[in-house]
C-alpha cells in the first residue's frame, strides 16, 4: 500500500476465525479467561455518537454497510469461592434476519461461548454465578438458550444470575427507545426459573470481586472489579466498549445518558491511573485488555 492509499476496510475487519477462542492470564492469584464468544457488527456512527466519521474510521474502519466489527468478549473468573461468568454474548435464539442485520457470528455447541468455557478447562455446568453488566441483547442473549424442541430455558441452570435490581426493573419498560435492546426471551426464562440474584449499588459479589455501578450507557449499568494480591482489573462492559472509546468525549450514540457516561469514565480513569488497573474491553475486536497511559488516551 502506498502512502496515498486508504486502508481497505474489508481487510481490516477480522473474521471470527482470526480470534483466539480463549486468552488467559492472572490478576494477582486469580486466574481469568477472556472468552471470544463471537463477533457482531454495529453501525459505526451509532457506536461513536457525535464523534465525526473521519476521526473514528481511522481507529476502526467500517464495512460497506457502515458497520464496525465488535467482539463479544465474556470473562470467566476462577474466583476463590466459585466460577464466575461475566456477560454471555448473543446466544442462539435469534433468526437469520436478526443475525444478518447485526452481522453476528457465534456458531458453536450450542454457541461459541460454551465452546470457550470448555477450552478454558471447564464445563458450562461448572459456572456458579453469571454476572450481567446490563440486559441488552449482546450481553444477556446467551443467558438463555433455545432447545431443540423450541423451548427457552436458562443456559446455566445451576448458576445464580446477578444483576442490579433496578436494571431488571428498567428492562421491563417497553418504550420505543429501549425495547429493541431488551428482549424478553433473554430475561423471562431466568425469572420463571427463579434464578435472579438481585443487588443494589456497589456490592461484594464474592471474595475479591466487586460489582461497581457505572451508569451512563444505561442508568443501572455495572462493571466488575477483580482484586487480588495488590493487583486490580476492571471489566468495563459498555461504559467503554473499545479502546477507541477511551477519550472522555468518545461516547456511544446508544448511551441513554451520555453526560453521565462522561463523568463515570472520568472517575474510572482517575482510579485506573492511580491504581494501575488492568482494563478489560468487551467489544474491542483486537485488544482484550491493557493498562491506561498517563494521558488517559490509550492502553499499553
Amino acid at each position: 500500500m502506498t502512502p496515498t492509499q486508504a486502508p481497505d476496510p474489508e481487510s481490516a475487519i477480522p473474521s471470527i476465525d482470526d480470534l483466539p477462542l480463549v486468552r488467559s492470564r492472572t490478576v494477582g492469584s486469580v486466574r481469568i479467561h477472556a472468552i471470544e464468544a463471537g463477533l457482531q457488527r454495529l453501525d459505526g456512527g451509532a457506536m461513536f455518537g457525535v464523534v465525526p466519521r473521519p476521526l473514528w474510521e481511522r481507529r476502526i474502519p467500517p464495512d460497506a454497510r457502515h458497520r464496525i466489527p465488535l467482539a463479544l468478549r465474556c470473562l470467566l473468573i476462577e474466583a476463590p469461592e466459585g466460577l464466575v461468568l461475566v456477560d454471555t454474548g448473543v446466544g442462539n435464539k435469534e433468526d437469520e434476519k436478526f443475525t444478518g442485520i447485526y452481522g453476528i457470528e457465534n456458531e458453536g455447541n450450542p454457541t461459541r461461548l460454551e465452546d470457550g468455557i470448555r477450552a478454558a478447562g471447564f464445563a458450562p455446568e461448572d459456572v456458579e454465578m453469571v454476572v450481567l453488566t446490563h440486559l441488552h441483547f449482546d450481553h444477556a442473549g446467551g443467558a438463555t438458550l433455545r432447545t431443540e424442541g423450541g423451548a427457552l430455558e436458562p443456559a446455566f441452570p445451576q448458576a445464580r444470575y446477578v444483576v442490579q435490581e433496578e436494571e431488571l426493573r428498567f428492562s421491563g419498560i417497553r418504550n420505543e427507545r429501549i425495547r429493541a435492546s431488551y428482549l424478553p426471551g433473554n430475561i423471562q426464562p431466568v425469572t420463571e426459573a427463579g434464578l435472579w440474584h438481585l443487588v443494589k449499588g456497589e456490592t461484594e459479589l464474592t471474595r475479591g470481586i466487586q460489582l461497581l455501578p457505572t451508569p451512563g450507557h444505561t442508568p443501572h449499568h455495572q462493571s466488575v472489579i477483580i482484586e487480588s494480591d495488590g493487583e486490580v482489573a476492571c471489566y468495563l462492559a459498555d461504559i467503554c466498549p473499545t479502546t477507541a472509546h477511551i477519550p472522555l468525549p468518545w461516547i456511544m450514540g446508544y448511551d441513554l445518558e451520555p453526560l453521565v457516561t462522561l463523568e463515570t469514565k472520568r472517575t474510572l480513569w482517575d482510579r485506573a491511573r492511580q491504581e494501575e488497573w488492568l482494563l478489560i474491553f468487551e467489544h474491542d475486536a483486537q485488544v482484550p485488555w491493557g493498562v491506561l497511559d498517563e494521558e488517559a488516551r490509550r492502553v499499553t
